[in-house]
């Protein structure tokens, strides 16, 4: 039966998905801690163009980061519908400012395509993968190339 076990692995996996500008993306719902409004953050000097700032969560200082400009679509215009995705991985928390989230899915892995090679200028590539889901072209977003780096962030 062991063996039964290990060639199962689960092959489904849970999304969040999430606007930004006019497109739309999904990140694992395991990297999701929490979903909150707009809340304004604090500009730090030096800070990369894509870092909105710091807002505080609950006492932490928490990097907010502008995904649309991060992605190169130019810095979001917030408003009140705006929302921040606190996300984390591996030993930091940051914040996503997107449009708005959408849903959550439920897909099997299979039903994941690789993108096509296209090496952006910077050689980072933000697409994992790309899903289709009825009409929806929904790219899943690689949180490591979109979150800072300690050697981005300000001392």
């Amino acid at each position: 039966m062991p063996d039964t076990q290990k060639k199962e692995p689960s092959t489904e996996i849970e999304l969040l998905t999430f606007q930004v500008g006019k497109q739309e993306y999904a990140i694992d719902i395991m990297s999701v801690r929490e979903i909150r409004g707009w809340t304004k953050a604090t500009p730090l000097p030096h800070a990369p163009d894509f870092v909105r700032g710091v807002i505080n969560l609950r006492g932490t200082v928490l990097t907010i980061v502008d995904l649309a400009h991060r992605l190169g679509m130019g810095r979001t215009e917030t408003n009140e519908r705006n929302v921040i995705i606190v996300v984390h991985t591996g030993k930091e928390t940051v914040g996503l400012l997107v449009d708005a989230v959408s849903d959550i899915l439920v897909i099997n892995k299979n039903e994941l395509q690789v993108p096509p090679e296209m090496t952006a200028s910077d050689n980072q590539t933000f697409v994992n993968a790309l899903m289709i889901a009825g009409e929806r072209m929904i790219r899943i977003l690689s949180l490591a190339a979109a979150l800072p780096t300690e050697s981005m962030e300000v001392a």
